[in-house]
């Protein structure tokens, strides 16, 4: 029998929410604050594009081996103990940034940072999933998702427009403010956990239910979908600004910064996306989704100005009405261990962050923006067939 959490009547649920919605604000502002830094670096260290792309691809590795480590680490030692400490451990490398002159070091802070980033993600899924009460899961599960988007267009954005204005160092000390006080309001807020059992798994065995997951075909092109997805969206939000600080738009960061409130369109994704899935299959809705996201893609390459921005409100809702579909495609396709499951996937998602960050550069570089864009949206819907007509494969077998 399920054990009763927080209902939605009660203080502690908003406890909850509040507490892990800012501390995911603050993890992924933090996180995608250096996107729009890569042109910054470029011509502040002089540097290659790709080289000023590391404090994005280094940080998404060490994240994705924290996610693995923090995950298996909170299973046995409690959620809300890794919670806490990844606010005040992710504060720690901007103090330490502030007064460093070399790229270098920068770029060896952001590999420290992204494994201390990965408790809360690695955590406050789990948290919810057993402090929340079941019909009231949805909504905070969704809240929290939101907060995703929500702290990706703050980062994006103050970074963006401070270090156009004053020096992207004012940038990570509003941050570092910030993550202070999201800490002392977690640390004082964020409720005990009542219902965590730990895990007596060992860690090899956690090691072979990964193995399990990555021999199921169907879970395979869900986490390959993950990857495709954050490549187009990470990629096209990356070099974006290169091709809106050219003509014909000579546009300056602070300006492209205003940008980034496209992501209130993906704010809305996650709960619309939930709402959508329960009128229409699942399929469906996502097939639409990455339909729109590869429409918004395009849109970038036109000359209109309002064109471009109309394609980056598509694409935030497209990507993240997308992304939380997969993430639930994930959870339902999985007959077992559904939490390494879920694992795989977000592993599979900064994967593609990494590679939109750094690994498509040489593409940009000797293609241009146009080369790029068309490249990406025809990987895009050539792995969107791919996947529905093995998931229609899927579902024929099991209806038999």
């Amino acid at each position: 029998m399920e054990t009763k959490g927080y209902h939605i009547n009660e203080i502690g649920y908003w406890r909850v929410v509040a507490s892990l919605g800012l501390a995911s604000t603050f993890i992924f502002a933090t996180f995608y604050a250096f996107q729009p830094l890569i042109p910054v670096f470029e011509k502040e260290f002089a540097i290659s594009v790709t080289y000023s792309s590391l404090t994005m691809s280094l940080a998404t590795l060490s994240l994705i081996l924290g996610l693995i480590v923090l995950g298996f680490l909170s299973d046995r030692n409690g959620r809300v103990l890794f919670i806490k400490l990844s606010i005040l451990l992710s504060i720690i490398p901007f103090l330490v940034m502030l007064f460093v002159e070399k790229y270098w070091m920068i770029s060896i802070l952001r590999l420290i940072q992204g494994f201390t980033l990965a408790g809360v993600p690695a955590a406050s899924l789990a948290y919810i999933g057993e402090e929340i009460d079941s019909k009231v899961r949805n909504l905070a599960t969704s809240i929290y998702i939101s907060t995703n988007a929500l702290g990706g267009m703050i980062g994006r954005f103050l970074a963006g427009y401070l270090s156009e204005n004053y020096s992207w160092q004012l940038a990570i000390t509003i941050i570092t403010i910030f993550g202070f006080g999201v800490f002392l309001f977690v640390l004082i807020a964020l409720p005990r956990s009542k219902h965590f059992v730990p895990s007596s798994v060992s860690f090899w065995e956690d090691i072979r239910g990964f193995g399990f997951h990555l021999k199921n075909p169907n879970l395979l092109v869900l986490f390959g979908l993950g990857i495709v997805l954050q490549v187009t969206f990470t990629g096209t939000w990356t070099y974006l600004p290169f091709q809106l600080a050219e003509p014909p738009f000579s546009m300056s960061l602070d300006s492209i910064s205003f940008l980034y409130f496209a992501y209130a369109f993906g704010i809305l994704g996650a709960p619309i996306a939930s709402w959508l899935s329960n009128k229409f299959t699942l399929d469906k809705v996502r097939t639409t989704a990455i339909c729109l996201l590869s429409f918004g893609v395009l849109c970038t390459l036109h000359s209109s100005l309002f064109i471009v921005l109309l394609g980056l409100c598509v694409i935030c809702f497209g990507f993240f009405t997308a992304h939380s579909l997969t993430a639930a495609s994930v959870g339902k396709t999985a007959t077992h261990l559904k939490g390494s499951a879920s694992s795989l996937y977000l592993v599979s998602y900064y994967i593609g962050v990494a590679s939109g960050s750094t690994l498509v550069a040489p593409i940009y570089n000797n293609l241009g923006w146009k080369g790029f864009i068309l490249i990406t949206v025809t990987t895009t819907i050539s792995y969107l067939i791919f996947l529905n007509f093995s998931l229609k494969r899927f579902h024929q077998k099991h209806s038999v």
